[in-house]
């Protein structure tokens, strides 16, 4: 009696919570119209190059991509004869995008945050920043990717 009772409070609190369940395939497909960046270059361009290797043309929903991309670059970390050993890069984007179809527009905002050594060479320090740089906006572009596809699910 205690198992049926339960199985049966379990149904009614669960068959009423609103849970959706994410379709894997639909959320592969994403249209990229177009992709307008401010801000860094150099991040722009990865970024803007991960999302259109992920875009494909096939799917009925356009969408249209503003990137806003912000880099602020400050001191970690000195020594005890104040030179810098470690600098910090913060880089903030805010995506914008549109969904041309509906007419419905989106905004969201990530971070990531990372540092990088002061080599004694300068060029090895130029090397450690680009890659740096490169590292933090394949994150970013991944959460982009996430992020879109999970307010595409939504609707």
């Amino acid at each position: 009696m205690k198992n049926i009772l339960t199985l049966i409070i379990v149904v009614v609190f669960l068959s009423a919570c609103g849970f959706k369940v994410v379709n894997q395939k639909q959320l592969q497909n994403l249209n990229i119209v177009t992709i307008e960046t401010f801000g860094d270059k150099r991040m722009n361009f990865i970024i803007k190059n991960k999302l259109q290797t992920n875009s494909t043309n096939n799917d009925k929903q356009q969408i249209f991509l503003k990137l806003t991309t912000n880099k602020k670059k400050s001191i970690k970390e000195k020594n005890i004869k104040n030179e810098v050993t470690k600098y910090e890069i913060n880089i903030s984007t805010n995506v914008e995008f549109k969904i041309i179809d509906k007419l419905k527009s989106f905004k969201f905002r990530l971070n990531e945050t990372g540092s990088y050594s002061v080599s004694n060479q300068y060029s090895q320090t130029l090397n450690n920043e680009k890659q740096l740089i490169k590292t933090l906006a394949e994150n970013i572009s991944n959460q982009i990717l996430e992020d879109l596809k999970s307010k595409l699910n939504d609707l």
